[in-house]
């Protein structure tokens, strides 16, 4: 896939563009059905599929807010954007200048003389534009006069009657709930956070027998605090773990922390990026009186989490 962060980089318009837009965060089900039209169209015309998002976050800008956690940061969203087969992607610096365009300015200039769209994917709610005037109705008429073929996607759906979207929103929240097995069901793929592995405060190992690792996260959407099944990705392969995410009430230190102990595992993977998959929630977050019931409790937790990553490894399989 080609990413295009600068629009000047495009000196002449693409062949038989076929586009979608948006923010694609999470590039989950929805977003990965939306781009499957878009491949299927542009093969039809041995044309260029294109998805059109914007960085950063039009929210942040426009509402000057850091508020809104986001599901995937860029580079994970690049790498989940290239893995559905998509041509192009280009990213548009998103700024107040650019929220100023009006929507035929962005469809004329950018889309059809920039871009050379000739056919557009969308759902069926979309709007886009200043004060968000870019409509169906108006791609539609737009379509007739510039020459592209407006296409509506049907959203995607979930749930045993099918009748509720898939969207970010939802997602974000289901994550923030800790119910990080919807998510799976709502993006089509485990959760993932993304961090560095720093120096903790060393007592995982040396107070109750179970080093951990400390997680600098890259990410800005964590899952509820608590305690979860995982696997971990790093340089290694993939491994089995069970991660904390919380405040550590036991010791009363108030400091939020993601701690994973990966199990069967003694390598040194200080200062490296790992990736931690969310499989199940398996309780919340819990006070003990004493460091030996915290530990009894961990070796529960290790032995449910073992039990469940296999079956699942099973399944998978």
């Amino acid at each position: 896939m080609k990413i295009v962060e600068n629009m000047d980089e495009i000196v002449e318009g693409f062949r038989n563009a076929v586009v979608t837009i948006g923010n694609f965060d999470g590039v989950h089900k929805g977003h990965r059905a939306l781009l499957a039209e878009v491949k299927k169209q542009a093969a039809a015309i041995s044309g260029t599929s294109i998805a059109v998002t914007f960085e950063p976050h039009p929210i942040r800008v426009l509402q000057n807010s850091t508020y809104l956690p986001h599901i995937t940061l860029f580079d994970q969203k690049m790498e989940l954007l290239s893995q559905t087969g998509i041509d192009v992607t280009v990213c548009i610096p998103f700024t107040k200048a650019f929220a100023n365009l009006t929507a035929n300015q962005f469809i004329e200039d950018i889309l059809v003389h920039r871009i050379g769209m000739k056919a557009i994917v969308v759902g069926k709610d979309y709007a886009f534009g200043k004060n968000r005037e870019g409509n169906i109705d108006f791609l539609k008429t737009s379509g007739k006069r510039l020459g592209f073929e407006v296409i509506i996607k049907d959203w995607e759906r979930y749930g045993g009657n099918k009748m509720e979207r898939i969207s970010s929103t939802q997602i974000r929240e289901t994550v923030m709930d800790g119910d990080v097995e919807k998510a799976r069901d709502l993006l089509g793929r485990y959760y993932q956070i993304r961090g560095s592995v720093e120096t903790g405060r060393d007592r995982g190992g040396k107070l109750l027998g179970f080093p951990t690792a400390n997680i600098r996260l890259n990410d800005e959407l964590c899952p509820k605090s608590g305690v979860y099944a995982v696997t971990v990705e790093c340089a290694t392969g993939i491994h089995q773990g069970v991660a904390n995410i919380g405040y550590s009430p036991t010791f009363e230190d108030h400091v939020f922390t993601v701690e994973v102990h990966i199990l069967d595992f003694d390598q040194n993977i200080y200062n490296q990026e790992i990736r931690v998959n969310f499989i199940k929630r398996l309780r919340d977050e819990k006070k003990f009186s004493d460091l030996t019931q915290l530990s009894e409790q961990i070796k529960k937790d290790i032995l449910k989490a073992r039990q469940l990553l296999n079956a699942e490894a099973k399944i998978q399989n």
